[in-house]
């Protein structure tokens, strides 16, 4: 645990960085329902693979900025040489972290929700089934105790893959579920792990 000058007890991952202990108190963890919501965050966790995530935390506003608020019905309109166009674009943007493969991930990411959705899939429905509809609460005592993948993000993942999205692998999807509260893996004397 890291405590404060406050004597706040919180999960050690987020550091003494005052964003990143904002995010841990007021986001990480808190169950996110709304589609959009859903998608934009799961595209973010996907621009993470290989980095730490207060890189893309710290960049969040330029992909809202770049990429239409992470709106998929929006982003799945650009086709063709507009797409082509739009992807180049983006490869200047250093608000951004400029992996050509990461940003036609988004893009991607974009056609699989709108593919589902025109299935008549609700995007919220398709990921909280993973989990049965509600969150999942777990006891770690300490960081060693919390799992990168489970059996539910391996699942998750390979529905994800085959409904055309990327940068989706089980561990990118485990760090999605514990970010929108799929499953709350605060630590059992963290002092956010129980949200008001």
């Amino acid at each position: 645990m890291v405590r404060s000058k406050s004597q706040i007890n919180r999960c050690p991952w987020c550091g003494d960085a005052e964003d990143y202990q904002e995010y841990h108190d007021k986001v990480w963890g808190r169950p996110v329902y709304s589609s959009q919501e859903l998608f934009a965050k799961l595209c973010l966790d996907g621009q993470q693979a290989g980095l730490s995530w207060i890189t893309i935390l710290r960049k969040q506003a330029g992909y809202e900025a770049a990429f239409l608020d992470l709106c998929p019905e929006s982003l799945s309109a650009i086709q063709g040489v507009e797409r082509d166009a739009f992807i180049e674009t983006q490869m200047h943007n250093t608000a951004i972290v400029r992996n050509r493969l990461k940003i036609q991930s988004i893009f991607r990411n974009a056609d699989g929700y709108m593919k589902l959705k025109q299935q008549g899939i609700e995007f919220s429905d398709f990921l909280w089934g993973f989990v049965g509809g509600e969150p999942q609460i777990n006891y770690p005592k300490d960081m060693g105790d919390i799992p990168t993948s489970t059996a539910e993000s391996e699942a998750m993942s390979k529905a994800l893959k085959k409904a055309g999205f990327n940068f989706v692998g089980p561990t990118i999807v485990y760090a999605f579920m514990q970010a929108v509260g799929m499953v709350n893996d605060h630590l059992v004397d963290c002092d956010f792990r129980n949200p008001d």
